[in-house]
């Protein structure tokens, strides 16, 4: 089933987002779940253990580097809702500014990562993945940072996982997030109108003053 990237951001307009079976499954289905993840973003919990981590900065954080890279990461594990469908659409967004990926890195090597889709003022996370210990945390944690000062007002996370739940994640209803949907719908923040945080130690401050 092939669908173009138009149809995907309408989808997204209306609350619905593609998945596949299985990476072999040339298929993919709509879902629109009745109790939908969402991170408040003034609510995100950085552990006293995770604060450490980030403020010694030991890992690099980038936007946009290796949006090729991340989705390859997020689709490398036993099982995956990513199939090859998934995989060239999303690459298309990526290609029009609609979809975007931030990197974490140890040195050249990639070892953690995000990637979502832009509509309005909601940023809708797609996947995360993680080759080191507490990557994936402070991918989430420089994400959350950068929605804030750039503007949005929702985080999609589709589901509610006890990783992200430990991170601040919640679940509301179904017609409450079509609620805040259609709020965020209504602005037009920029993802790429400012760097990323200078620092771990800025992430940390910002997220201790609004959490």
């Amino acid at each position: 089933m092939s669908v173009s990237p138009e149809l995907i951001l309408q989808a997204y307009r209306v609350g619905v987002f593609p998945m596949a079976e299985s990476r072999d499954d040339p298929d993919i289905f709509w879902v629109d779940p009745k109790l939908r993840g969402i991170f408040p973003l003034d609510g995100f919990h950085i552990s006293r253990s995770l604060r450490r981590v980030i403020r010694q900065d030991r890992f690099d954080v980038t936007l946009d580097r290796d949006f090729s890279g991340v989705m390859t990461g997020c689709a490398d594990r036993d099982e995956t809702w990513i199939n090859e469908e998934i995989t060239r659409v999303y690459e298309a967004l990526h290609a029009s500014g609609d979809a975007h990926s931030l990197e974490v890195w140890r040195g050249d090597a990639l070892v953690g990562g995000v990637y979502g889709v832009v509509i309005g003022g909601a940023f809708c996370g797609e996947s995360m993945f993680s080759r080191e210990r507490d990557a994936s945390k402070v991918a989430l944690a420089w994400l959350v940072d950068h929605l804030r000062r750039t503007g949005f007002v929702l985080f999609d996370t589709q589901f509610l996982t006890h990783h992200l739940a430990s991170l601040g994640a919640v679940e509301i209803p179904r017609a409450e997030y079509h609620k805040r949907l259609r709020a965020a719908l209504q602005l037009n923040p920029d993802f790429l109108s400012l760097p990323l945080a200078g620092s771990g130690h800025e992430v940390v401050q910002r997220s201790t003053q609004t959490s």
